[in-house]
């Protein structure tokens, strides 16, 4: 059985000897996709993480009988392509809610502690050369008693639900897909979140519902004092906006570990005035080590549930 890894750099050099030991494995560090089919030629088994298998490439796979998503997201697979030619796709769930979870919360208090500041306050040696024992250039808070409103109450915006109100956090929460269902916290309209959160994560998936979901419209709305954070999909905070926003003072913060595009080449984010208003991560917060061997048990046990077939 052949088993080809499109884009092994996505895991971060995580010991993969369990898939290894599953058939004839080949393994590329990354694939552009003039690359794609003819790396792939023959392989029964793809696994990908981001790169692309749209409808054209899938066809062009006659020996191609899984697909198997190192990720949680498969927005980069045709899935009715893949259905339709009788290819099974597999993803990996729920091996990074703990750390996405926790990156949440970190950068909540790094935002509010303003952490990258005074971190470099004293890298620099100002603090070497200052009369003063205490520095107060730039205010800090704390989490709680804050409001934290979540976007997208999936098994990741639960445990941030969670880890929030262990830090003294009311929680409301607002559905991207519109589904009512019984949970522990408030449910409210995307508006009335916004406009009263001071904390304000997004844990949804990219969709034609939430692509530019939060924008001009929806900054204004916020609190001056708020910060926002997104560690789901780049697309759904309007970035000129979210630049804007900052600029003008119409929330506090940002914390960012996804993008429109990525790597991000160029954008006004880059430009912000305060750099310290932005906190940026390059797409890896879901990367903890116990996340890494989470989502290879996955990749393995899908594997292996299809040659149990």
């Amino acid at each position: 059985m052949k088993i080809v890894f499109l884009d092994e750099y996505s895991i971060g050099g995580a010991d993969i000897s369990a898939i290894k030991a599953l058939g004839d494995y080949t393994g590329y560090d990354i694939t552009h996709r003039n690359q794609i089919l003819e790396r792939s030629k023959g392989a029964e088994i793809i696994i990908v993480n981001k790169t692309i298998l749209d409808a054209d490439t899938i066809a062009a796979l006659p020996d191609l009988r899984l697909i198997c998503v190192a990720a949680t997201g498969m927005n980069n697979v045709d899935l009715e392509a893949a259905a339709a030619h009788g290819v099974e796709v597999r993803n990996a769930v729920g091996y990074s809610t703990y750390s996405v979870a926790e990156t949440t919360i970190g950068s909540a208090i790094a935002l509010l502690r303003e952490v990258v500041y005074y971190d470099e306050y004293f890298k620099s040696g100002r603090y070497a050369a200052a009369d003063y024992m205490f520095n107060y250039d730039r205010p800090t808070s704390q989490i709680r008693g804050k409001q934290w409103g979540i976007i997208g109450l999936g098994n990741i915006g639960r445990e941030v639900a969670r880890l929030a109100e262990a830090f003294g956090c009311r929680v409301a929460y607002y559905s991207t897909s519109g589904v009512s269902r019984e949970e522990a916290y408030p449910r409210m309209e995307l508006n009335e979140l916004l406009a009263t959160s001071d904390i304000v994560s997004i844990h949804c998936p990219l969709s034609d519902k939430t692509r530019n979901l939060i924008g001009r419209k929806e900054f204004s709305l916020m609190k001056p004092t708020s910060i926002i954070i997104n560690v789901a999909r780049g697309g759904i905070i309007d970035e000129t906006a979210l630049a804007e926003a900052l600029d003008n003072g119409e929330i506090r913060g940002a914390a960012l570990d996804v993008f429109s595009r990525e790597p991000l080449r160029e954008s006004p984010l880059y430009g912000i005035k305060d750099k310290y208003r932005l906190l940026a991560s390059p797409h890896n917060a879901w990367s903890a080590e116990a996340s890494l061997k989470r989502l290879i048990d996955c990749i393995v046990q899908n594997i292996k549930t299809y040659q149990a077939k």
